[in-house]
């Protein structure tokens, strides 16, 4: 069994106060938390589709992704839907995330209302912003996918198969999304564009 805060290689650790706010006492082992975060992410994905308000431009404020965010893992973390105080070894420093969000949200209404790229694309890129700034502790990839699958749905389109699995756990899956991220990072949405098509 291994320990409830291992990570893969390539994940955020989380600071030991952000360790602290676990929720769930049961909790002890890395599967009861993927367990548990799985059930909440249900839930929410769940709540997120049945939501009032059916133009995209309600799921971009900041009130929006907080609340989204919230929604996804309030029941196991304290700090749920509350964005990051420490620094991490990418995105961008904590005091700038609120700001950086609201110029995302910002830019992406703008794109929705000129529509500047097709919805495929637009959602994937509002996706790879939102992961590049990383405003949570935890959660940041998963929470920016959902948040791509209901752009994408209110654009009149179909959620992403993002790879037809479960990106948060390690192996070839989770290679792939961040190579295609990294690709992204050096301006190429092609690969994360065809992965979340995948």
């Amino acid at each position: 069994m291994s320990d409830v805060f291992d990570e893969p290689d390539d994940a955020t650790p989380l600071t030991p106060e952000e360790r602290d706010a676990l929720l769930q006492s049961w909790i002890t082992h890395r599967r009861n938390l993927n367990e548990a975060e799985a059930d909440n992410i249900l839930a929410a994905t769940l709540w997120a589709r049945r939501r009032r308000g059916r133009r995209p431009a309600d799921l971009l404020t900041d009130a929006f992704i907080r609340t989204l965010h919230r929604a996804m893992f309030g029941k196991v973390w304290r700090w749920a839907g509350t964005y990051r105080t420490s620094e991490r070894n990418i995105g961008v420093e904590a005091y700038r995330v609120p700001v950086e969000v609201a110029v995302l949200a910002g830019d992406a209404r703008y794109w929705v209302e000129h529509a500047t790229y097709a919805p495929d694309e637009l959602a994937v890129r509002f996706h790879y912003r939102l992961v590049a700034i990383h405003p949570f502790p935890n959660g940041n990839g998963r929470h920016a996918r959902l948040l791509a699958d209901l752009l994408v749905m209110r654009l009149g389109g179909e959620p992403f198969s993002w790879g037809s699995g479960g990106i948060a756990e390690t192996g070839d899956l989770r290679s792939r999304y961040i190579a295609a991220v990294r690709a992204a990072d050096r301006n190429d949405i092609g690969p994360l564009l065809a992965f979340a098509r995948d």
